[in-house]
């Protein structure tokens, strides 16, 4: 095995568990919301929060060292118009992604103080929800886009 494949395999991996978790974390937070039990979505909330620190910070981190990696291995130039384009999806993504993870706690918190009260969902938790879903949308289309790129190098 050479480090190029390595380094390949690792950041296909990583691409793996970031839309792995990504769908993972939206069904099961969009499912747990559709209930309105408000037992289920603190719960549901705190395994995805646990989730996305766990596995998608986890490959989020190693995207960039493996590609780099790669970049290095193969001779591959930053004025690659797929890779420039890529880059610049990866940061959107993450302008998105970041604000969607404090969204996840809060709401998680939300949630966990509406059930201790035996109260309903408070307004502030809608709105979140809300605005995570529309971040989300950008957030995790930005990653489709950029597997294709990885994988087609169209332009």
């Amino acid at each position: 095995m050479t480090i190029y494949f390595l380094a390949k395999y690792l950041h296909v991996l990583g691409a793996i568990v970031i839309l792995g978790t990504g769908t993972g974390i939206a069904f099961f937070m969009l499912m747990a919301h559709r209930t309105g039990d408000v037992s289920f979505i603190a719960r549901t909330a705190a395994v995805v929060v646990i989730a996305d620190m766990l596995f998608t910070l986890s490959a989020v981190i190693l995207q960039p060292v493996s590609g780099g990696l790669l970049m290095m291995l193969s001779a591959t130039s930053f004025t690659e118009r797929w890779l420039m384009v890529s880059l610049a999806l990866y940061v959107l993504a993450g302008v998105f992604w970041i604000p969607v993870i404090f969204m996840q706690i809060e709401m998680r918190d939300l949630a966990r103080i509406a059930e201790q009260k035996r109260e309903p969902l408070p307004p502030r938790y809608f709105a979140l929800f809300r605005r995570w879903v529309w971040f989300g949308i950008p957030g995790f289309g930005s990653v489709v886009i950029i597997l294709w790129l990885m994988i087609a190098k169209p332009i």
